[in-house]
């Protein structure tokens, strides 16, 4: 039995950005307003399918649901992104830390399965546009939207719980701009073995199911396409989910850069500039995506104008 004296860390440091002197400021301007087009732009989206009565259908509904996941991953992460880049580092308290991974963790499950759920809706909408009212009702399209975010908040919260039951005892100083799960786990002179295997299950169910899920639709979308004798037919078929194949792409290729590269002999400012376009601007991308690619959320935007 290990006899020494631990003394629990009650606060966590966060170093931030550090060697930017010369741009502090350009880099809290800019974050700032992609910080403000993000929610704003987010909002709108939100706001012209609540309005707009042609954008009443399960597809733009599931876009809201995306568009709520990237307003907590923003504001989950870019305010003390803002108050590290201010202060040269930012003390947060240990809980305080273990709630932003939880916040960060749940809106990024929320968004893998959303785009799983919305890669379906558009597999039937295409490959069986029949049948797609009597299956896409709205008692199970519902279920699905609960059913992810239920799953999202479950899932990681059981990771969050682990991560508290562990001892951490110095040091308390994170090299990065928020708590990621990664660099909290360095800090813990416990067994971590069990929480890092609840991770690993854990992105199987809210990362690798959804993933195949997407690809298996899109799949039996683009076969549908190829199958269509008229160029002008295959346009508008693809057309239809253009603007979701997209963000599909942007979502799964961050995440891959990320988490799946090893990145060993990678310095720490790649990787912090890399999750800071995972983090800050991917959200700001989705609604832009949709707006300049979707001609539903433009017709909508025109008529609110």
């Amino acid at each position: 039995m290990d006899e020494r004296n631990y003394t629990s860390v009650k606060e966590i440091f966060l170093l931030g950005f550090t060697n930017i002197q010369n741009f502090k400021i350009p880099l809290f301007i800019l974050l700032l307003v992609v910080y403000c087009v993000t929610i704003c732009g987010n909002l709108l989206i939100i706001a012209l399918v609540s309005m707009s009565r042609t954008l009443h259908t399960p597809m733009y509904f599931f876009l809201t649901q995306l568009s709520i996941s990237d307003i907590l991953l923003t504001t989950d992460i870019v305010p003390n992104t803002l108050a590290c880049i201010t202060s040269d580092g930012l003390i947060m308290s240990f809980s305080s830390c273990i709630t932003q991974f939880y916040i960060f963790g749940f809106s990024e499950s929320i968004e893998c399965l959303i785009l799983a759920v919305m890669a379906y809706d558009r597999y039937l909408a295409i490959c069986n546009p029949l049948r797609y009212a009597t299956i896409m009702t709205f008692a199970l399209f519902l279920k699905m939207i609960l059913l992810s975010w239920f799953l999202g908040a479950s899932l990681i919260l059981v990771t969050t719980l682990s991560l508290f039951g562990l001892e951490f005892c110095g040091p308390n100083i994170i090299d990065h701009f928020f708590c990621d799960f990664a660099p909290i786990i360095q800090l813990s002179c416990s067994e971590t073995l069990t929480v890092e295997m609840e991770v690993f299950y854990m992105s199987v169910l809210v990362m690798i199911l959804p993933s195949v899920m997407t690809v298996t639709s899109y799949g039996c979308i683009v076969n549908t396409i190829l199958s269509l004798s008229s160029d002008i037919q295959r346009k508008k078929v693809f057309s239809t989910c253009s603007s979701h194949l997209t963000v599909v792409c942007l979502f799964y290729g961050t995440l891959i850069t990320i988490y799946m590269i090893p990145t060993k002999g990678v310095s720490l400012t790649i990787n912090k500039v890399v999750s800071l376009f995972y983090t800050v601007v991917t959200p700001l991308l989705n609604p832009i995506i949709y707006s300049l690619r979707n001609k539903d959320i433009k017709e909508a935007f025109r008529k609110l104008i």
